[in-house]
């Protein structure tokens, strides 16, 4: 072999080869709820079954009912066979199969915490975890302060040198800023900083992922990345289904806080941070927690915010009910179905840019995108009725479904006179990769278990997004009931008025 020469297939920097978890196992506290059977099962599955697993790898569920293991590895295989996203194989399923435990009991049961950590010791022996494990917390936050202490108590949130235990808390995280700094501290005085991950499956998707490599890999648009180039940035999160089944979570939470505070200030620092000097954890979290920390909601709330709630009538050929119909809400809710809010990042590169973020259920379809909309150009050599169907140019990355990016710009339509209009250049990643796009949580499970927490937001980063959200939900709670909107359109009218106040329009994807 020639001196200096590396074999790419055993160089662990060559980022062509996946990496494979080590020694591990997960518990799943909520093992019975609908994010577990749909989610969670299925990607431990796919993970397997793409092998980055390790072999022993083991699924510890917890949860009050009468189960034995055998019970829960069937609950596990009827999930896996109706929502994984890769083949069902035999073989995969056999080897995952024989890591399979439960532990029955309640979040206040010691005994059963005790046999829990019996549980994680025999698999460390008996399958060659060697004691590493994360707790995945599928569960309300009330219950987050009896978990952490139970883990506490029986030895088992314990990190060594050679062990490492890890926390995984999903959403959400908190109602309000102080809320989330006493969820913080109690988790925290639990586990370090370093060994809790806060689940945000937005940022496990591919195309969010592509925000970073279509901002830093290439020359092409980081120049006009700025306030002297753009005009404004809308980001969509719209849902095209109600809320019927989700009273117990939705109601008195709302849509600002379910959506708003999290995945979309997310897309936020994505798309304004700053290039960080490498993709470090600690690199990638100092530049969103800059630019959030730059972040301001603009006022007077009543002209640059918009809350609604939809009503029934009929979307799509099917007559839906409205929120106050839909079962487990109150007739009188004020819970707010639909909620946009204009925000600033006071700083040099964006100074004067809008960013206008948007989310509801029952709207036109289902869609989420960032939308960079760009000047006009300064000065147009053509004849006003050339270019009157000539729009704003724009940049739009395509989070689901449809994942990719549209470029719109306008072009010369063909024939003798010239007449200018919007045309697209489209980028679809089913069109561009053989591969399908891994489920979220694949990516974000198997980060957990590598200790890789790039897609996490930290503590800093959960209580700025509060910070910026929390003047506009305490203007929102002294209105009474949000504005009424029709199912399948596209928000309340307050909506439309807020951007037209600046001569701006919503897009309709």
């Amino acid at each position: 072999m020639r001196q200096g020469w590396t074999n790419p297939l055993r160089d662990p920097r060559d980022k062509r080869l996946p990496r494979i978890a080590g020694p591990s196992s997960l518990v799943i506290f909520g093992v019975t709820g609908d994010l577990s059977r749909k989610k969670l099962m299925p990607a431990i599955y796919d993970l397997a079954n793409r092998g980055l697993l390790p072999a022993g790898f083991s699924l510890i569920g917890f949860a009050r009912r009468e189960w034995e293991h055998q019970d829960f590895g069937q609950q596990v295989h009827d999930a896996v066979a109706e929502h994984a996203r890769t083949p069902f194989r035999e073989s995969v399923w056999n080897r995952l199969a024989e890591g399979i435990r439960f532990v029955q009991g309640s979040f206040d049961d010691d005994a059963a915490f005790d046999q829990l950590a019996e549980t994680v010791k025999k698999l460390s022996e008996e399958r060659g975890t060697g004691g590493n494990t994360a707790f995945y917390l599928s569960i309300p936050p009330w219950a987050f302060p009896v978990v952490t202490k139970q883990l506490a108590r029986c030895g088992l949130a314990e990190s060594s040198e050679d062990v490492w235990r890890r926390v995984v808390v999903e959403k959400p995280f908190g109602h309000d800023l102080q809320s989330a700094r006493e969820l913080n501290a109690i988790v925290n005085d639990v586990f370090p900083e370093e060994s809790v991950f806060r689940i945000d499956h937005y940022l496990g998707k591919e195309t969010v992922q592509n925000i970073l490599a279509l901002r830093f890999a290439n020359q092409l648009f980081e120049p006009i990345w700025n306030s002297n180039y753009v005009d404004h940035v809308q980001i969509t999160m719209a849902e095209d289904i109600g809320l019927g089944g989700r009273a117990g979570y939705y109601e008195g939470i709302g849509a600002a806080r379910d959506v708003i505070q999290n995945h979309l200030l997310q897309l936020l620092a994505l798309t304004a941070m700053e290039e960080p000097v490498s993709f470090d954890p600690q690199a990638l979290r100092a530049e969103k927690v800059k630019v959030l920390g730059a972040t301001k909601a603009v006022g007077p709330f009543d002209e640059t915010t918009a809350r609604g709630q939809y009503t029934g009538g009929w979307q799509g050929g099917k007559k839906v009910p409205g929120l106050h119909q839909e079962q487990g809400f109150p007739k009188d809710s004020t819970t707010e179905t639909y909620a946009a809010v204009t925000l600033e990042v006071r700083n040099r590169r964006w100074a004067g840019v809008p960013f206008y973020l948007r989310t509801g259920k029952r709207l036109g379809r289902r869609v989420t995108e960032v939308a960079v909309v760009f000047k006009r150009a300064p000065h147009l050599p053509f004849d006003s009725t050339s270019t009157e169907e000539l729009g704003e140019n724009a940049l739009v990355i395509r989070v689901q479904p449809d994942e990719g990016v549209t470029m719109r710009f306008g072009s010369k339509v063909p024939g003798t006179t010239m007449e200018v209009r919007d045309v697209t250049m489209d980028f679809g990643y089913g069109h561009a990769f053989t591969e399908s796009s891994p489920e979220a949580y694949e990516r974000l499970i198997l980060d957990v278990l590598l200790g890789e927490p790039s897609l996490f937001p930290g503590n800093e980063e959960v209580e700025l997004s509060w910070q910026i959200l929390d003047p506009v939900l305490e203007h929102w709670a002294k209105l009474g009931a949000p504005e009424p909107y029709e199912p399948g359109s596209w928000g309340p009218p307050s909506a439309e008025a807020m951007m037209a106040r600046t001569g701006r329009t919503w897009r309709r994807p």
